[in-house]
């Protein structure tokens, strides 16, 4: 009986160091996404790498809140993420980039995006049991 007690305080207190973590990753971000506001705001415009910038502390967000309702966290938000990272990172750098890194750069999105569009269909086309532990 104690080593379930063990266990079930373990458990409890790495959940609430999963929420601690989950709270100041949510913290940074909305301190992120108000730096960058203040950014456009101090230099009166607003650029495509600006509003990527923001696209991507929103992923981040609705990542940390799926994470909080649900549990789980799809695999695809962070390819999402990854995608518009890649994104903003070509629009930003092309002009002093070589074209080996371009090519790189835009394949690497090429199969990011098809990696999501795999998992989805297995999703629709094969998906888990309602009830499926995870754990096992």
């Amino acid at each position: 009986m104690p080593l379930h007690k063990a266990k079930e305080l373990s458990i409890k207190s790495l959940k609430s160091f999963e929420h601690l973590v989950l709270f100041i990753i949510a913290l940074a971000t909305l301190f992120a996404i108000g730096e960058e506001i203040l950014h456009m705001i101090d230099i009166r415009t607003v650029e495509l790498a600006d509003l990527l910038l923001l696209f991507i502390y929103l992923e981040v967000l609705a990542m940390v809140v799926n994470y909080i309702e649900s549990g789980k966290l799809p695999i695809r938000m962070p390819l999402y993420i990854a995608i518009v990272a890649l994104a903003r990172y070509l629009i930003l750098d092309m002009k002093g980039m070589e074209d080996w890194r371009i090519l790189a750069i835009s394949l690497s999105t090429i199969v990011l995006a098809c990696t999501v569009i795999v998992i989805r269909w297995g999703q629709l086309k094969m998906p888990y049991p309602k009830n499926q532990d995870y754990d096992s």
